[in-house]
């Protein structure tokens, strides 16, 4: 087995589709299994094993015929390629429900995600601890992030204010945001932005439950007729 340099992009689909790997990984070796093939992650997934090849290669490990992935390497190669394995702090904007909840979750620990504060206007809320978080005025975070040298930023506030808050999040030196306000953003050549957009995911979701309700319902009135028909037969 070889680990190569990292290929320096990957297509999104193949982003979106490591982390499915690595949590099935981790699984495979809580259960003790030393070794796993492209087939095999291929036939439990659900994917095509070429596309599990591709995806896999991206980070830079190549698997022996015959033998495929030692799966401790493999999950190496991944964390390392998705920067997992290095620290990332960020500053949190807007301490509502969504924000309080971002700042809660424990899994980020895992992927070097930190949460190292969070900020908002609400008088009621600033100086408060939030999950071991202090929670300060959000006219600070300028001014602290450069202090602190923090380039990563999460918009968790409503629409109507999400541009003003980006725009003091550039002037602290934030250089990537993760958006979750429902409204785009105007922002620096240079900057990055990631919009988590609940509404299009709970719309796909909301759609595919329509469809596959619509495709039982309609199942079931063919077998209900079929039997009707076979009773007057």
């Amino acid at each position: 087995m070889s680990i190569e340099k990292p290929l320096v992009h990957a297509p999104v689909p193949t982003l979106r589709r490591l982390p499915t790997y690595h949590h099935y990984l981790l699984r495979l070796r809580d259960e003790g299994r030393p070794f796993v093939s492209c087939t095999h992650i291929a036939e439990d997934l659900k994917l095509y094993p070429t596309q599990v090849r591709k995806d896999l290669a991206a980070t830079g490990i190549v698997g022996k015929p015959k033998i495929g992935y030692a799966v401790d390497e493999l999950l190496e190669s991944i964390e390392s390629f998705l920067s997992w394995n290095d620290h990332h702090s960020a500053f949190l904007a807007g301490v509502g429900g969504l924000g309080s909840a971002l700042i809660g979750y424990p899994g980020f620990e895992r992927y070097g995600f930190d949460i190292v504060a969070g900020f908002d206007i609400d008088a009621k809320k600033v100086g408060t601890v939030l999950h071991g978080k202090r929670i300060l005025d959000i006219d600070k975070l300028p001014g602290l992030a450069a202090r602190m040298h923090v380039h990563i930023g999460i918009i968790a506030v409503p629409a109507s204010t999400a541009q003003i808050i980006a725009d003091l999040m550039f002037r602290g030196g934030i250089r990537a945001i993760w958006n979750f306000a429902p409204i785009g953003l105007q922002v620096p050549e240079g900057v990055v932005v990631h919009n988590e957009d609940l509404a299009a995911s709970l719309a796909v979701f909301l759609q595919k439950h329509a469809l596959v309700a619509a495709e039982q319902h309609l199942g079931g009135v063919q077998r209900h007729v079929a039997r009707a028909v076979a009773r007057r037969s």
